[in-house]
């Protein structure tokens, strides 16, 4: 009775998952949902670190008991002009971009170095306006 009750009233007065934009950058982070949040944590997978911009639109998920502790969790995917393949990973930032491709090849955008030093020809600048 007691636990039926209780999902009850959770149901009433809303889900645990919000999307909306970010209104203060960084971790944590403050995100506009039903008012502005803060201290929102920013979550992502193990060994990548993200850090949402403003105006970003997040998936905030509440966690805790009472739904007291927000996490944003992520932001919609985008992918401009062809889209991935099942399987295939994209990661960008800013003007770069890392494409792992199905058939082994490794698609970089930008300028790239490893241990400081750059590898191949420096990128091509875009003019704007």
């Amino acid at each position: 009775m007691w636990i039926a009750e209780r999902n009850r009233k959770g149901r009433e007065t809303g889900g645990t998952a919000f999307t909306g934009p970010v209104t203060v950058s960084g971790d944590p982070a403050r995100v506009y949902l039903e008012g502005e949040r803060r201290g929102v944590a920013v979550y992502a997978p193990g060994g990548y670190h993200w850090a949402p911009g403003l105006g970003d639109d997040v998936l905030v998920l509440k966690a805790g008991e009472s739904g007291e502790k927000p996490c944003a969790v992520g932001v919609p995917t985008k992918t401009e002009g062809e889209a991935l393949q099942p399987g295939e990973v994209l990661i960008t930032g800013g003007k770069c971009s890392i494409k792992l491709g199905l058939d082994r090849r490794i698609e970089v955008t930008g300028l790239l170095t490893v241990n400081g030093t750059r590898v191949g020809p420096e990128p091509e600048v875009e003019e704007d306006g």
